[in-house]
């Protein structure tokens, strides 16, 4: 007997080529048949009006710290998603001295938006060097597969101390020994090197991410250990204020080490077409033979607002900082109050916070999240629009939306990708060649964006259910989120539905797959909030053979293992 048999599913396999009806059998891990399959399996699911795809793998998230206290890597793996790839932006938790642990959580905390009671009390810190993180995630079991980058920010301080926090330039000395670090974190399992250079990330006191202002010859001399270790990706992100500049700097790291390179990549409403540059910039590196590609996103980087979250429209209101530190239920019955509601929408929240200035008040891009969430809502549903219609203030309109559900409803405010209010964009920037679906960040942003849906997004939205443009084939988009993504960091055991490879799969009710609302649990170490979003339709999702969810609910199984470095094909391909 097999050990599990998917029987008569449309299997869309993530090559790219058409999908076709067959059962599949998996036997000690491994995809091990696939056709009509007469052996019976000691488990078998009947794929029946299914379609049988390959499990996502999703490469950039932050499960740096929840892997360190939870075996169940959520919401990632409430998406179809079998692997993700954690360390990314330059931000992560090893190397690092004792003395530095707080520094490390306040730049996570900053940048990711993960609170500091909750690392300070889920973190062990039973390591210090990367590879002793490493060991000790390897010790755990989880619900699904998990890679770590390097984190330039956490190596930087551990090998500069405060002249790297406080962004001094590195000597020669300190390059080299971040190099050699570098060079024993790949050959210890680390899966690549992750970067930042945007003024975006921030420690949570406001002080710049340690890697703003690295030089060139800081991110030459790290490469170049990847080179020497002969493999592993490089991760950045940046601001790109001075675009040719920066991208020419970046093909010359590229070419100089021979390693793969991404960059985060979105439409920004400061300049709207900025990203058409880079994917020029990534079609001459590509033209010279380089591997460059960018990431990029199917729907908004949408900020969430609400009155149990991090942000809402009266964040920076004098006002409302009145009752800010309150409890929830508290500043519900506050805000429902007539005086005290008269009084909070007498006058405009002032910030200094550019974000909340600009962004909080701009209720010509704020949208209502609906139960089953639209993240290509068109321009007639903002609340600008919405407040007119009903003849009042959108402030006065965000109140009276926020304070229903018993005070839980949430506004949206895609923040990336919909400078022109539809998703265009994303479309032209999912289609290129150079690029890669990414930047779900799940494991981080608990308090105000919930992106590590994206899968399911790529899946209901991309193939199915888009009116206001193109859409994308079910079998391309598949392969981008399964094969395009674990080749492109150097997993070449995964993504595909191949006798030999890993039996990682989806059984997915494509007709009704669904996504629903983010909500709100509190269960974080400290009892920490966070944001979580599920779906329906995923009627099992497997990693190695073993049945993870059935029908949207978790099974004991836990499968799901640490993967040290980069993953050969199995021998079969290979040879072909």
């Amino acid at each position: 007997m097999h050990d599990l048999v998917i029987r008569g599913g449309k299997v869309v396999d993530g090559s790219g080529e058409e999908p076709f009806f067959a059962d599949i059998a998996v036997d000690n891990g491994l995809i091990s048949e696939i056709g009509e399959i007469s052996t019976s399996g000691q488990e078998e699911i009947d794929a029946s009006g299914l379609i049988v795809t390959p499990g996502f793998v999703d490469i950039h998230t932050h499960y740096d710290g929840q892997v360190t206290w939870d075996n169940r890597l959520t919401p990632s793996s409430q998406h179809g998603v079998t692997t993700v790839v954690m360390g990314n932006c330059g931000v992560g938790f090893a190397p690092c001295r004792p003395d530095d642990h707080d520094r490390l959580i306040r730049l996570m905390e900053g940048v990711e938006d993960i609170p500091f009671p909750v690392l300070a009390t889920g973190l062990p810190w039973n390591w210090e060097s990367f590879p002793d993180y490493l060991d000790s995630l390897e010790k755990r079991q989880y619900d699904i597969d998990f890679a770590a980058q390097l984190p330039h920010a956490a190596l930087r301080v551990y090998v500069m101390g405060e002249r790297g926090a406080n962004r001094e330039d590195a000597t020669e000395e300190d390059i080299a020994k971040m190099a050699d670090l570098a060079k024993e974190a790949i050959e210890a399992g680390a899966l690549g090197f992750s970067t930042s250079r945007t003024l975006n990330h921030r420690t949570s006191d406001g002080q710049p991410t340690p890697t703003l202002t690295a030089s060139e010859a800081e991110l030459s001399g790290i490469a170049a250990a990847l080179k020497e270790a002969g493999q592993g990706v490089l991760q950045f992100v940046s601001d790109f204020d001075d675009p040719k500049k920066e991208t020419v700097m970046l093909r010359r790291i590229v070419e100089e080490s021979g390693r793969p390179l991404s960059v985060s990549l979105a439409q920004s409403d400061v300049a709207p077409n900025g990203w058409r540059a880079m994917l020029r910039a990534i079609d001459t590196a590509a033209e010279q033979g380089l591997t460059m590609r960018a990431q990029v996103c199917g729907r908004p980087v949408g900020v969430l607002l609400g009155l149990e979250l991090t942000l809402n429209p009266f964040s920076g209101h004098s006002v409302y900082k009145e009752i800010a530190d309150e409890p929830f239920e508290d500043r519900v019955q506050k805000l429902r109050d007539p005086a005290f509601r008269e009084r909070l929408l007498a006058t405009v929240p002032e910030s200094k916070n550019p974000f909340v200035t600009n962004m909080l008040r701009n209720f010509g891009k704020m949208f209502v999240l609906e139960d089953v969430p639209d993240y290509e809502p068109a321009a007639d549903k903002t609340l600008a629009v919405m407040a007119e219609e009903r003849g009042i203030s959108p402030y006065e309109l965000a109140l009276d939306i926020m304070l229903e559900d018993e005070g839980r409803r949430m506004l949206y405010l895609p923040f990336l990708n919909y400078a022109d209010l539809n998703l265009d964009p994303s479309y032209e920037m999912l289609k290129h060649p150079g690029t890669l679906p990414g930047l779900g960040d799940g494991g981080a942003h608990v308090g105000m964006i919930c992106d590590g849906s994206f899968p399911t997004t790529m899946i209901t939205h991309w193939t199915r259910d888009r009116t206001r443009g193109p859409k994308f084939p079910l079998e391309w988009i598949v392969k981008r989120q399964s094969k395009d993504t674990a080749e492109a960091v150097g997993l070449y055991d995964r993504g595909v539905l191949k006798v030999g490879y890993r039996a990682d799969i989806n059984v997915i009710d494509y007709d009704n797959l669904t996504l629903y609302k983010p909500g709100i649990a509190y269960d974080l170490p400290a009892g920490g909030r966070r944001l979580v979003q599920t779906a329906s339709g995923y009627v099992a999702t497997i990693v190695a053979g073993e049945v993870i969810s059935r029908d949207g609910e978790p099974t004991d199984a836990r499968p799901g293992r640490l993967v040290r470095g980069s993953q050969p094909a199995p021998l079969q391909e290979a040879a072909e």
